[in-house]
C-alpha cells in the first residue's frame, strides 16, 4: 500500500488530533467517501498564538486524492479568542457530514469556552457557518511545570474537554436509522489543590432532528467520578448509547508524592422518548493503577494520551481506554518532576537503574458487550 499525503506539513504547519471517518450507511448519496477532520497549526504569528483553523479533508476516490476546506477562522485574536482544537467528524444516513470541535466563543463581552459543529448537505464540498451547540467550563488545571492543563495534578496528565460524537445513521444500510446525535465532553471547573469537591462530570448533548436543534446535556457520571476523556458511541438504531472514561479518583494535587489512582470506566443507558438518553450505569469499572507510572518521554510528566474511543454496532459495544494498572509508580521520577517546580532541580533518573522494571508500562484496555 503506497502512503497518501492529505495535509502538507512544514516547519511552520502542522495538523493535530486528527480523526477519520468512511460514510458507512448505503443510503448515502455520498457511500463510501472519507473525510479527515484536524486542527491546522500555522505557527507563531506575531500578537497572535498559534493561529488554528478547523478543516476537514474529502476523498471520493477511496482514499487515493484529497481535497480540503476550512471550516473555522485561523486568526487568535479579541474576536475569534482561544484556539480551535480537538475535532471530530461523522456522517448521518443522508450524506450529511457532521464536524464538531472545542473553541472560543464571545457571548455579551464574555469569552467562553464552546462546543462547535458545522454540517455539509453536498458530501464535504462546502459546510454550513459553524455554531455553538453548547458552552463548558474547562476541566483541568494549569501544571506549573509544562504550562499544559492537567487532570490529577502537578507534572500530571494532560487534558482536554474535546467533542466526542456518534451518529444512529443504521449503518450498513441505513435502514434503521434514526440519525440521532450525540456528543460528550468533560465539564469541569477542577477543584484548586486542597479541595475534595467533585466538579468534573462527563456530558451528554443530542440531536434527534439531524443536527437542526440540541438537547440537554445531562450527566452520565456519577456525582463520585472525576470522568477524563469521555468517549461515545450510539447503535446505529440507537437502541443503546456507550460511554467510556478515564476516572481519576484522587483530586488535583500539588504534589508528586501521593498516589493518584486510575481506571477505565464504561458506562451504558438506553435511549427513551425523544431521544433523551435514559439513566446510565456501570457496564464495567477496571482494576485501579497509579497515574504517575505513565510517563512522557522526557520524564517531566505523565503521559496518558486522549485517546480513548467507543463503537457500536446494532447488537453491542467495545470501548477502549488508557489504563495504568501495570504500571509502576517510580519514586525517583516523582521527585525529578516535583523539583521541576520546586527550584530546586535535581539530576534527571535514569529509569532503566533507578525505576522499577514496569515503570511507564501504560496499556490500551478494552471492553465489549458482546458475548
Amino acid at each position: 500500500m503506497t502512503p497518501v499525503i492529505v495535509s502538507r506539513q512544514n516547519s511552520a504547519l502542522f495538523s493535530d488530533h486528527e480523526q477519520v471517518w468512511a460514510d458507512n450507511a448505503a443510503s448515502s448519496p455520498f457511500f463510501g467517501n472519507v473525510y479527515v477532520c484536524f486542527a491546522a497549526f500555522r505557527g507563531q504569528e506575531k500578537g497572535n498564538a498559534l493561529p488554528a483553523p478547523i478543516k476537514v479533508a474529502r476523498s471520493t476516490d477511496g482514499g487515493d486524492t484529497w481535497s480540503e476546506g476550512q471550516l473555522s477562522a485561523a486568526t487568535n485574536n479579541a474576536n475569534v479568542p482561544l484556539g480551535r482544537q480537538d475535532c471530530g467528524v461523522r456522517t448521518d444516513s443522508r450524506g450529511t457530514v457532521y464536524a464538531f470541535w472545542q473553541g472560543g466563543d464571545v457571548v455579551q463581552g464574555s469569552v467562553l469556552n464552546a462546543i462547535f459543529v458545522a454540517r455539509s448537505f453536498d458530501g464535504g464540498q462546502t459546510f454550513e457557518t459553524a455554531r455553538a451547540v453548547a458552552h463548558f467550563n474547562q476541566c483541568g488545571l494549569v501544571d506549573p511545570v509544562s504550562g499544559d492543563v492537567t487532570f490529577d495534578g502537578l507534572a500530571g496528565a494532560r487534558d482536554g474537554s474535546f467533542p466526542s460524537l456518534d451518529i444512529a445513521n443504521g449503518a450498513p444500510t441505513g435502514a434503521r436509522a434514526s440519525d440521532e446525535v450525540v456528543v460528550s465532553w468533560c465539564d469541569g471547573p477542577t477543584s484548586k489543590p486542597g479541595s475534595a469537591v467533585v466538579n468534573e462530570q462527563a456530558l451528554v448533548l443530542w440531536s434527534t432532528n439531524r443536527g437542526a436543534t440540541y438537547s440537554g446535556p445531562v450527566v452520565a457520571s456519577p456525582a463520585t467520578d472525576r470522568p477524563d476523556f469521555p468517549a461515545i458511541a450510539i447503535a446505529p438504531d440507537a437502541s443503546r448509547v456507550y460511554l467510556v472514561y478515564d476516572n481519576f479518583l484522587t483530586p488535583w494535587q500539588a504534589t508528586t508524592a501521593s498516589a493518584r489512582g486510575l481506571q477505565g470506566v464504561v458506562r451504558s443507558a438506553t435511549p427513551g422518548a425523544g431521544g433523551a438518553p435514559g439513566a446510565f450505569s456501570d457496564l464495567h469499572r477496571g482494576a485501579v493503577g497509579d497515574a504517575r507510572g505513565s510517563s512522557a518521554n522526557s520524564l517531566a510528566g505523565e503521559f496518558l494520551g486522549d485517546y480513548n474511543n467507543a463503537v457500536a454496532t446494532m447488537s453491542f459495544g467495545v470501548s477502549v481506554w488508557n489504563d495504568v494498572r501495570n504500571a509502576a509508580a517510580c519514586p525517583a521520577v516523582d521527585a525529578y518532576r516535583q523539583s521541576l517546580s520546586a527550584g530546586t532541580l535535581i539530576a534527571k533518573p535514569a529509569p532503566n537503574a533507578d525505576c522499577p522494571a514496569t515503570f511507564g508500562n501504560s496499556d490500551i484496555r478494552a471492553f465489549t458487550t458482546a458475548p
